[in-house]
């Protein structure tokens, strides 16, 4: 094969690699910005709110559904939001959020919280009608504790309705995932 010909098949190869890649690249809520309604957590997360899931495991199998009753109150940037957990197995729990919006972002809005079973603090933006943040919760499980990185993503499909999808990992590693439906009368 002549040089020229080798140079332009490793340059498209290349080319072709590195587009791969790029698709591999994380999705983002800026990926979101366009699409509505558009999704405030001050907003959303205001008042009364319900919300059903379930909790899968590695393997995808259904072990714990749940019901959520909360009530969220917001004063300027600075908001409370208290989820009262009924489980399936009977159990019961409270998580207590408190919520910043942070200044500037433009058209991304971006928040931190902490919790009391929260291991630092939680970050995240909001673009379009996406919402996505991080954070380390402490689950309790057994007589021991781990501490679980969450890739938390919401989704506001209407005024009314916000779905929720939670990857929870540990070492690098999907451990369950949840799946949560958000009411708000």
């Amino acid at each position: 094969m002549n040089r020229g010909i080798q140079l332009a098949a490793g340059t498209s190869l290349l080319a072709a690699a590195a587009g791969l890649l790029a698709g591999c690249a994380g999705v983002t809520p800026a990926d979101y910005r366009h699409d509505t309604p558009t999704l405030a957590l001050e907003h959303y997360f205001n008042g009364p709110l319900t919300a059903d899931g379930m909790v899968f495991n590695r393997s995808g199998k259904v072990v714990k559904r749940f019901h959520v009753d909360m009530v969220g109150s917001w004063h300027g940037d600075d908001g409370t939001l208290t989820e009262h957990f009924t489980y399936s197995d009977g159990s019961h729990s409270e998580r207590v959020w408190h919520l910043r919006r942070l200044p500037g972002g433009g058209d991304e809005r971006r928040y931190e919280g902490t919790a009391g079973d929260v291991v630092g603090t939680a970050r995240g933006y909001a673009a379009g009608n996406a919402f996505n943040w991080h954070y380390t919760l402490a689950l309790p499980v057994g007589g021991s504790t781990y501490d679980m990185q969450m890739d938390d993503w919401m989704y506001l499909l209407n005024d009314h309705v916000l779905l929720n999808k939670t990857d929870m990992r540990k070492f690098g590693l999907r451990f369950a995932s949840i799946v949560i439906a958000f009411h708000k009368p």
